[in-house]
C-alpha cells in the first residue's frame, strides 16, 4: 500500500484554524492562579504551548516572545470586544503554504503526554486534530462537553483504554477518526446518537466484541472502517441499509458468517468494499451488482465458496477485484462465464483469483479482458489445459502469475506482445516444449520464473535482452546444452539465478563475474564440467552458491576469498581436488559448507565454519586429516627430518606441555571473567519484555514453515507469525527473528539487539513484542526476537521492487520519500540524543527501514548496535574487536580503517540512504566501481545535470503530474529534489566532524517539505 493522503488535505484545504493550539492553551489555563489577569493568563498559556513543541524557536512560533504583545504574534487572533483575550489561533495568510497540512506539519512528533481534562473548557471548539503524535493514556470524558465539535481526529497516537461513552454527547460530530491507537473494549452502542456522523474510522486498534447492529441507523455514514481489530461475529444486516455508504472496511478481524443475499441492495453509492482476512463463508451475493459505483472489491483470505456470480460484470466502474485465498470454484465451462462477464469492466486493473478451487480449462475469453488490466493472478488453483493463444491482447499487463496449476502445452507466441510485462511466473505446472526465442522481446521483465515444469531444448540466448531482470528461475526442467553466455551479461540480476536440476553441460562461463550484485546462484544437479571460474569472486554480494552434483574439477579458486558475505557454499559430489583452502574459515558469514564426496586432501582447518561440526560436511574425502575432534578424522602426521633428533624430543615435548598448561590456565581465567561480565541474554531482555516459549513460536509460524519465511540474513531468519492475544499482549501479526546461533557473532548480535532495544520506545523504531531464550525440539539452544509485523515490508522493496510479491506497481512519490526520510531522521535523533542511553545503530540501510500499514517508517535490525558510554561520542568498543561494521556501500569510510562506531557513522549511512531515495540506485549498483561511488555520481551532476541522476520513475512522475499544474509548481518540486541531494552529500562527507547531526537534518527536511508544499 502507498501512503494514503490524509483526509484533511481535502476537507480542510481552506481551513485556517489550528485548534490543537487551543487544546494546550486551555491545558495551561489550569496551571495559572485564579488571581491572574486575563492578559497574563493568555500570554502564559501561549508561551506554555510553545514550550511543549520540540523546536519552538523555529518557524511559525519564532516571534512568540515578550518583545511584542502576544496579540501581534503570528497566528494569534484576539477578540474585538475584549482586546486582551485570545479567541483563536490561526495560520497567517503569509504562511498559506501550510494550510493543507497545518496540523500534521506542526504537531507530528511534538505533542506527548496525555490529553488534558481541562480541554473541556473550550465549548466553542468545532475542530480538534491531535493526530500523528505520541499522546498516551485514555481519551478524557471531558470530550463530551465539546457540544459544537464537528471534527475529531485523534488517530496515529498511542491512546489506550475504552472509547468514552461521553463522546456520544457531542451530537454535532460528523468526522470521527480514532484509528491507529491501542483502544480496547467494545464499540459503544451509543455511537448511534451521533446522527450527523459521516466518517467513522476505528481501524487498527484492539477493539473486540461484535459490531453493534444499531449503527445501521447512522443514515449519513459514508465511510465506515473497522479493519485490523479483534472483532467477532457477523456483520449486522442493518449496516447494508446505509444508502450513503461509500467505503466499508472490516478486514483482518475475526468476523464470520455469510453475506446476506440482499446485502448490497440499498448501497448504490458504495465505492470501496474491503472485507479480507476474516472468517466469512457462504456465497458472494448477486445483490453486489446493485452497488453500481463499486471500484474496489476485496474479499481475500476468507472461506467464501460456490461460483463467483456473473453479476460482478455489471460493476462498470470496477478496477480492483481481489477474491483470492477462498474456496471459490469453477468446474464446468459455464462456471467460467465470470471471465466473459468481466469484459464489461473496462476499467479493471487488478484481477486476483489465486488460491481458490478453480478447475477445468481457462476460457479464451480471458484474452478479451480490459486493456487496462495490469495485474492478473490465477495461481494456486487446479486449472488445466493451455494458456489462451491470444493472451498477448492484454497489452498493458505488468504482472502475470499462473504458478501452481496443471497447465500443459507450450507457451503461446503472443506472449511476446506483452511489452509492459515485468513479472511472469509459471512455476510448478506441466508446460513442455521449447521456450520461444521471442520471449526476449519482454525487455521490461524484472522477475521470470519457469521453475518446475518440463521445458526442454536449449535455454534461449535472447533472455539476455532482458536487461532489467532481477531474478531468473529455470530449475527443475529438461534444459540441455550450455548455459548461454548472454544470461551473465544481465548486470541487473541481483536476486537469484536458478538453473538447477536440468541437463546443462559444459563449463560455467567466465562471464559470471559480470553479475556483481547477484545474491544467490544455483546450478546444482546438472552435467557442468571444468573448473570453477575464478571470476566468480567478482560477484561480491553473493551469499549462497550451490554447485553440487556436477562434474566440476580442479581446486577451489582463491578468488572465493573475496566473497565476504558468503553464507552457504555447497560443492559436494563433484571431482574437485587439492587442499581445502584456509580462507574459507576466514569468511565470517559462512555458516554452511558442504565439500563432501570430492577428492580433497590434506589438513582440515579448525577455525571459522570448520569449528562447528554441524555446519560443515567433508565425508567422502578419504585423504583428509586433522580438524576439530567432532569431525572424527585421523590426526595429520608430523613429518620430521630423518636425522636423529632424539635429544631434542624431550625438551620440545616439555616446552609444549608447559605452554599448553599456561594457555589453558589463561583461557579458564578469561572465561570466568567473561562469564561474570556478560549478561545472560534472557536476563537482560526480561527486564523490559516477557519471554515466550519455543512451542508458542512453533505454533505461531506453522513450524517455521517456508511459506512464512520473510527473509534470511547473516545472523538470523525472519518468519511471519500470528500469536494469540495473551502471548503477544494483544499483538496479532508478528515477525519472528530466529538467530542462527551456529554462525559466529550471532549470539553477540542477539545480546546487542536486546541491550539496545530493551529500554527504548519510539514510533519510528521497530517495536519488540517479546523474545525467546530456550531450546528447540532437538535440544539445541534457541533464541529469537519477536517484533511487530510490518505489512509493507522494507524500504528497499519499494525502491527496488521485486515484482514477484507485489500486487500493484510499487512507487513512492516525492512527498512519501520525504516523509520516510523524516521518520528515519526522528529515529536517529532519538537513538543519538533522546533515548535512555545514546545508541549507534551501525547498520542503517534501506533494507533495515520497515514500513507499517500506513507507510510510517520504523528503523530495525539492531544486531550491530552499540551503546555509547556516558561522556564519549563513540561506542565503547576496541578497534581490534570491532572489525568492519555495517554494510558495504552504506558503512562510513572511517569504519574500514578500524575506527570505533560513532553517531557520525550513522549519519554517513543516512546520507547514502538519502541519495538512494532520490536516485533510485543502490550504492552497490553495477554502474559504480572502485573509482566511482554513489556519492561521487551525485556530486558530479548536482550542479548542472541533476535530472540525469534523479530516479527516472520519480522524475517522470513529477513531470506528468505537476508540469500541467504550472511551471512554478514543477520547479519547486525540482528544487526540493536538489535540496535532498545536497542534504545527502552533506551527511556523507568523508570527514566525520563535517556531517550534520540528526537535529539539523530534521530542520532541513521540514524546510524541504515546506518548499514542496
Amino acid at each position: 500500500m502507498r501512503r494514503q493522503s490524509v483526509p484533511d488535505n481535502f476537507l480542510m484545504a481552506e481551513a485556517v484554524t489550528l485548534l490543537c493550539f487551543s487544546l494546550l492553551f486551555f491545558c495551561s489555563h489550569a496551571l495559572v492562579s485564579p488571581g491572574s489577569s486575563n492578559s497574563t493568563i493568555d500570554e502564559l498559556a501561549l508561551l506554555a504551548f510553545k514550550s511543549m513543541l520540540s523546536s519552538p524557536s523555529n518557524g511559525l512560533l519564532a516571534s512568540w516572545n515578550t518583545s511584542s504583545h502576544y496579540c501581534s504574534w503570528p497566528g494569534v487572533v484576539c477578540s474585538r470586544r475584549q482586546p486582551e483575550r485570545v479567541v483563536s489561533l490561526q495560520i497567517p495568510p503569509e504562511l498559506g503554504q501550510l494550510r493543507r497540512l497545518q496540523v500534521l506539519n506542526l504537531s507530528t512528533n511534538t505533542l506527548h503526554g496525555s490529553i488534558p481534562a481541562a480541554m473541556g473548557g473550550w465549548t466553542n471548539l468545532t475542530t480538534l486534530d491531535l493526530s500523528n503524535n505520541l499522546l498516551q493514556g485514555e481519551i478524557p470524558n471531558e470530550v463530551g462537553t465539546l457540544k459544537n465539535l464537528v471534527d475529531l481526529r485523534l488517530h496515529k497516537n498511542d491512546l489506550s483504554g475504552k472509547i468514552p461513552l461521553s463522546l456520544t454527547d457531542s451530537l454535532s460530530i460528523e468526522y470521527l477518526s480514532l484509528r491507529d491507537n491501542r483502544l480496547s473494549g467494545e464499540i459503544p452502542v451509543a455511537l448511534v446518537n451521533l446522527t450527523s456522523l459521516r466518517h467513522l474510522d476505528l481501524a487498527n486498534n484492539l477493539l473486540s466484541g461484535a459490531i453493534p447492529s444499531a449503527l445501521g441507523r447512522l443514515s449519513s455514514l459514508s465511510v465506515f472502517n473497522l479493519g485490523y481489530n479483534n472483532l467477532t461475529g457477523l456483520i449486522p444486516t442493518s449496516l447494508w441499509n446505509i444508502s450513503s455508504l461509500t467505503a466499508f472496511a472490516v478486514q483482518q478481524n475475526m468476523l464470520s458468517g455469510a453475506i446476506p443475499s440482499f446485502a448490497f441492495s440499498a448501497l448504490p453509492h458504495l465505492q470501496t468494499i474491503a472485507m479480507d482476512d476474516n472468517e466469512f463463508h457462504g456465497y458472494i451475493p448477486t445483490s453486489l451488482a446493485n452497488a453500481s459505483d463499486v471500484s474496489f472489491f476485496q474479499l481475500s483470505y476468507n472461506r467464501f465458496s460456490g461460483i463467483v456470480p456473473l453479476e460482478v460484470g455489471r460493476l462498470r466502474k470496477l478496477n480492483w477485484l481481489q477474491i483470492s485465498n477462498n474456496l471459490l470454484q469453477a468446474k464446468e465451462p459455464e462456471d467460467w462465464e465470470l471471465v466473459s462477464a468481466l469484459k464489461n469492466c473496462s476499467r479493471l486493473k487488478l484481477l486476483d483469483l489465486g488460491a481458490n478451487k478453480f478447475k477445468g480449462l481457462l476460457p479464451d475469453s480471458l484474452s478479451n479482458l480490459s486493456n487496462s488490466l495490469t495485474f492478473l493472478s490465477i495461481s494456486v488453483n487446479e486449472i488445466s489445459g493451455s494458456i489462451p493463444e491470444d493472451i498477448g491482447n492484454l497489452i498493458n499487463l505488468q504482472y502475470l502469475d499462473l504458478s501452481n496449476n496443471y497447465f500443459t502445452g507450450t507457451l503461446p507466441s503472443s506472449l511476446s506482445r506483452l511489452k509492459s510485462l515485468q513479472s511472469f511466473s509459471v512455476y510448478s505446472n506441466k508446460f513442455n516444449g521449447l521456450i520461444p526465442v521471442t520471449i526476449g522481446n519482454l525487455t521490461k521483465m524484472n522477475y521470470l520464473d519457469f521453475d518446475s515444469n518440463t521445458f526442454s531444448g536449449r535455454i534461449p540466448s535472447t533472455l539476455g535482452n532482458m536487461t532489467n531482470l532481477l531474478a531468473l528461475g529455470l530449475s527443475d526442467n529438461n534444459f540441455a546444452g550450455r548455459i548461454p553466455i548472454e544470461i551473465f551479461n544481465i548486470q541487473t540480476l541481483s536476486g537469484i539465478l536458478e538453473l538447477s536440476n536440468n541437463n546443462l553441460e559444459g563449463p560455467i562461463p567466465l562471464e559470471i563475474g559480470n553479475l556483481k550484485n547477484l545474491v544467490e546462484f544455483r546450478a546444482y544437479s546438472n552435467k557442468l564440467s571444468g573448473e570453477i571460474p575464478t571470476t566468480i569472486g567478482e560477484c561480491l554480494l553473493l551469499q549462497n552458491l550451490y554447485l553440487q552434483n556436477n562434474m566440476l574439477t580442479g581446486a577451489i579458486p582463491s578468488s572465493l576469498s573475496q566473497l565476504k558475505g558468503l553464507e552457504n557454499l555447497d560443492l559436494s559430489s563433484n571431482n574437485l581436488s587439492g587442499q581445502i583452502p584456509e580462507f574459507l574459515g576466514n569468511i565470517s558469514m559462512l555458516y554452511y559448507l558442504n565439500l563432501s564426496f570430492n577428492s580433497f586432501v590434506g589438513e582440515v582447518p579448525s577455525f571459522g565454519v570448520f569449528a562447528n561440526a554441524s555446519g560443515v560436511s567433508i565425508e567422502g574425502n578419504g585423504k583428509l586429516c586433522g580438524g576439530i575432534p567432532d569431525l572424527h578424522l585421523d590426526p595429520c602426521s608430523l613429518k620430521l627430518p630423518k636425522k636423529n633428533h632424539k635429544l631434542l624430543v624431550v625438551p620440545i615435548v616439555s616446552s609444549l606441555v608447559a605452554t599448553m598448561a599456561i594457555l589453558l590456565s589463561l583461557y579458564m581465567l578469561l572465561t570466568r571473567r567473561k562469564r561474570s561480565k556478560t549478561k545472560n541474554p534472557s536476563e537482560t531482555f526480561i527486564q523490559g519484555h516477557p519471554l515466550i516459549s519455543y512451542n508458542e513460536l512453533v505454533r505461531a509460524t506453522d513450524g517455521f514453515s517456508d511459506a512464512n519465511l520473510l527473509g534470511s540474513g547473516s545472523f538470523g531468519s525472519v518468519y511471519k507469525g500470528e500469536l494469540d492475544d495473551q502471548a503477544a499482549q494483544s499483538t496479532n501479526l508478528v515477525a519472528v527473528k530466529v538467530l542462527k546461533l551456529h554462525t559466529p557473532g550471532a549470539l553477540k548480535s542477539f545480546i546487542a539487539e536486546c541491550e539496545a532495544l530493551r529500554n527504548m520506545r519510539h514510533r519510528n523504531l521497530v517495536k519488540i513484542v517479546t523474545a525467546c531464550a530456550s531450546i528447540d525440539a532437538r535440544g539445541n539452544d534457541f533464541k529469537a526476537i519477536v517484533y511487530d509485523f510490518m505489512p509493507n515490508g522494507s524500504l528497499d522493496g519499494w525502491l527496488h521492487p521485486d515484482t514477484n510479491e507485489q500486487t500493484e506497481e510499487r512507487s513512492l512519490d516525492l512527498m512519501e520519500r520525504v516523509s520516510i526520510l523524516l521518520d528515519v531522521a526522528y529515529a536517529l535523533q532519538y537513538l543519538h540524543c533522546d533515548g535512555p542511553a545514546p545508541v549507534v545503530h551501525c547498520d542503517l540501510k534501506s533494507s533495515n527501514v520497515l514500513l507499517d500499514a500506513n507507510m510510517v517508517a520504523h528503523v530495525g535490525d539492531f544486531g550491530l548496535a552499540k551503546i555509547i558510554v556516558e561522556g564519549s561520542s563513540s561506542a565503547q568498543q576496541s578497534t581490534s574487536s570491532l572489525g568492519f561494521r555495517g554494510t558495504i556501500g552504506y558503512a562510513a569510510p572511517e569504519y574500514g580503517a578500524g575506527n570505533v562506531a560513532s553517531t557520525n557513522g550513522d549519519i554517513y549511512s543516512y546520507g547514502i540512504l538519502v541519495l538512494e531515495m532520490v536516485t533510485g540506485k543502490r550504492p552497490t549498483d553495477s554502474i559504480f566501481t572502485q573509482r566511482t561511488s554513489l556519492r561521487e555520481y551525485v556530486a558530479q551532476a548536482v550542479h548542472n545535470r541533476t535530472s540525469d541522476v534523479i530516479d527516472t520513475r520519480l522524475y517522470l512522475r513529477q513531470n506528468d503530474e505537476l508540469h500541467d499544474a504550472g511551471d512554478a509548481l514543477f520547479e519547486r518540486n525540482i528544487d526540493g529534489l536538489i535540496s535532498l541531494l545536497r542534504l545527502g552529500l552533506s551527511c556523507s562527507e568523508e570527514v566525520p566532524s563535517s556531517r550534520m547531526p540528526a537535529e539539523d537534518i530534521i530542520k532541513e527536511l521540514l524546510a524541504i517539505k515546506e518548499v514542496i508544499l
